[in-house]
């Protein structure tokens, strides 16, 4: 009984007690003793050893409450092992005491940091929901601002479309006058055209007359007045001449000059006309249509060249200097027809004294319009070769095409064998060898392309100055053999200057 008090006065939880002179010697040390395996520098060296607790004898009790060393019936007491705090150390009792009974913080700390931690909590809160309301008053700010900017850049474009459309419109009616003005000039030039090659035809006339009055004979050989006239007539026609080439030029300068203009004019409408679709698609532009995308640093380019300023005195400019130029050709178009008219009374006044004979230069013209008709005749018929060699060509190279699929489409099959069967044998070099014969002869068959083209455009340039040739001879004959001498004979001599 004895016994089994003290092995359960040894199960009872040990308390720290200071060992006195008289206390009872250590018992032995039974297992291994282990230590931690750093030191701390709050408290000394921990360490303990393992010793053996002899079990207790199976016994039922009544009550377990009576003494915690008892244990319920039909269970058994394992042997225990756990630290011997008192022994285990190769120091003093109160030291092992001190190293397992010690503590960091005492109570007040704690609840210091729990109301540190509820104050800190209250402050991150205070401080985020003014964060918040700071960040949602710069969210109804930053709103109100891309509102209202888009809406004054809307009203600024809306603006900006207006001032382009009132210019636009100016440019478009003042181009549409000079479009007027250029084609009377254009009129005016054709016409002064037609009266320096209606010259032309009297000057050779007198010129011819002049000519077979020379092959005269004898006492024939006189200078009467049909030779005086013809002279005044031949110095007359060539003054004439130099007038209608003055004054051509002159048109044609100032056509020139007005084109120019004109050009401007279309310029300046057809920027604004690019200008107004930019800002109308831009005006119609919202927070919902498609397409929006970021340029980055977009803001920071200016891509502009002057201001509205300038821009309005450019496009004033523009229209003063196309009022300019028309006052010039209205003012030119008045003298030209001046000239025309009083040209063509001097011309009718002197032709009224002259007459000759075309039968020779009639019969050359039609001889020579008859051999530029057979040699293009010729030329047609050879263009007409060429034309079949070009088809024959251009088939012979479609049906290249397809067998040059073929072995390309082989060729391609072939790179889809595994492993070694990609070996290079005779078939592959054949399929090769076949596709670079194929493309060298299509390549062939297209310089031939090339040169029969080159020959075909030649032939070309060849029939456009035969027949040009042509229409020139068929008008020279037609002023000699229709125009001419029936202007000689009916004196109607103004229709070819005026007409």
């Amino acid at each position: 009984m004895a016994k089994e008090v003290t092995m359960c006065s040894q199960l009872q939880q040990w308390t720290p007690v200071k060992e006195t002179a008289g206390a009872p010697s250590v018992p032995p040390q039974v297992g291994y003793c282990f230590h931690s395996p750093k030191k701390h520098p709050w408290r000394p060296i921990m360490g303990y050893e393992e010793i053996e607790v002899t079990p207790m004898p199976s016994q039922p009790i009544t009550n377990t409450m009576v003494d915690p060393c008892y244990t319920p019936a039909g269970m058994a007491a394992e042997p225990l092992r756990f630290p011997n705090l008192v022994t285990g150390f190769d120091r003093s009792p109160e030291h092992a005491a001190r190293a397992a009974l010690y503590t960091r913080y005492t109570q007040y700390e704690w609840n210091q940091n729990s109301i540190k931690n509820y104050n800190e909590s209250d402050a991150k809160r205070n401080f985020s929901e003014r964060v918040r309301n700071d960040i949602m008053r710069m969210l109804r700010e930053t709103d109100e601002i891309g509102t209202q900017g888009q809406r004054d850049s809307g009203r600024r474009i809306g603006e900006r479309i207006t001032d382009t459309t009132f210019w636009r419109n100016e440019v478009s009616i003042e181009m549409e006058r000079l479009v007027a003005t250029c084609e009377k000039l254009n009129d005016t030039r054709r016409q002064l055209e037609r009266a320096i090659a209606g010259i032309e035809g009297p000057l050779h006339i007198v010129q011819e007359c002049l000519y077979h009055r020379e092959k005269r004979q004898g006492l024939e050989q006189v200078h009467d007045a049909v030779e005086q006239s013809l002279l005044k007539e031949v110095a007359m026609l060539k003054e004439c001449q130099d007038k209608f080439r003055n004054m051509l030029e002159k048109v044609r300068q100032q056509s020139k000059n007005c084109r120019a203009t004109q050009h401007e004019l279309e310029t300046d409408m057809r920027n604004k006309e690019y200008a107004l679709g930019i800002d109308n698609m831009c005006h119609q532009l919202n927070n919902f249509s498609k397409g929006l995308q970021f340029y980055a640093g977009i803001e920071r380019y200016d891509p502009t060249v002057c201001d509205t300023e300038r821009w309005a005195a450019a496009s004033a400019a523009t229209l003063q200097r196309s009022q300019s130029e028309r006052a010039k050709a209205v003012q030119m178009l008045s003298d030209a027809e001046n000239l025309v008219n009083v040209s063509a009374t001097e011309i009718w006044d002197q032709w009224s004294n002259t007459n000759s004979a075309f039968t020779r230069r009639i019969a050359e013209t039609i001889e020579i319009k008859n051999k530029l008709q057979l040699h293009l005749h010729k030329v047609q018929q050879e263009m007409f070769d060429v034309e079949k060699t070009l088809e024959l060509l251009n088939k012979a190279i479609e049906d290249k095409l397809q067998p040059l699929r073929v072995a390309h489409t082989r060729l391609q099959a072939r790179t889809n064998r595994p492993h070694l069967e990609k070996c290079r044998d005779e078939a592959q070099n054949r399929l090769v060898k076949e596709c670079c014969d194929l493309q060298e002869t299509m390549e062939t068959l297209r310089s031939k392309i090339a040169t029969a083209e080159g020959t075909h455009q030649t032939l070309l340039g060849v029939r456009a100055g035969l027949e040009a040739d042509l229409r020139n001879k068929s008008t020279t004959l037609f002023i000699d053999r229709d125009q001419c001498m029936g202007l000689r004979r009916g004196y109607p001599v103004t229709a070819a200057i005026k007409a």
